[in-house]
């Protein structure tokens, strides 16, 4: 073999092995690329967990005191003449009718009077009519029972029962209904013992 042909068979052996390594350093170039592309896009997929956990809670409720109430005092027009009004004003200690109230200190309630259009004979056949005037109620939130000693500090003072405010409260030691009213007997009203009833329902209304 003459040196011409050595010198061309070293000189594709030496071409081989540069195109080859030259080969190697793009297929590292490329795993280079395809290691960094893989981590970028698993960067940003969010992984999943696949543990799982669990909280209990619960839930709490407290009733409130039950509301109870009392006629402590009825409505008492006394004796009356024929065809004469008579009207009980509700700061009349004695005659005034007196609901009281009891219940979860400091709560709102609502109050809804049922008041009666006439009083009937107790015997029957006859009638007389009653009104309750615009400011024939107050309400006490002191709870002292007493229509005489009633002032506007301490409660709601002389208001229309038939329309009673909505932002009343039970007192620390309760709450009073006072009512007053007027009976008007006719000129022929019969004689005996005339009655109605007056009811009032309390309700909480969350306030």
């Amino acid at each position: 073999m003459d040196d011409k042909n050595i010198r061309t068979k070293q000189y594709c052996f030496s071409a081989c092995i540069g195109l080859v390594m030259k080969a190697s350093r793009k297929l590292e170039f490329l795993y280079r690329v395809l290691a960094i592309s893989i981590f970028l896009i698993a960067s940003l997929v969010p992984l999943s967990v696949s543990a799982q956990d669990v909280a209990v809670g619960g839930a709490k409720v407290e009733v409130l005191q039950a509301i109870s109430i009392s006629s402590s005092q009825a409505l008492n027009f006394g004796d009356i003449y024929q065809g004469v009004p008579k009207a009980i004003a509700n700061s009349n200690g004695t005659s005034a009718g007196i609901f009281s109230i009891s219940g979860e200190s400091q709560a709102g309630i609502s109050l809804f009077l049922q008041l009666p259009q006439y009083l009937t004979l107790d015997a029957g056949g006859d009638q007389m009519t009653v009104v309750f005037g615009a400011a024939d109620a107050s309400i006490d939130s002191t709870g002292a029972g007493n229509p005489a000693t009633m002032a506007a500090s301490k409660g709601w003072q002389n208001v229309d029962p038939a329309s009673l405010p909505a932002a009343v409260i039970i007192g620390s030691t309760g709450t009073d209904v006072y009512l007053g009213a007027t009976a008007i007997p006719k000129a022929n009203q019969r004689p005996g013992s005339y009655s109605g009833e007056i009811v009032l329902r309390v309700d909480y209304n969350g306030l």
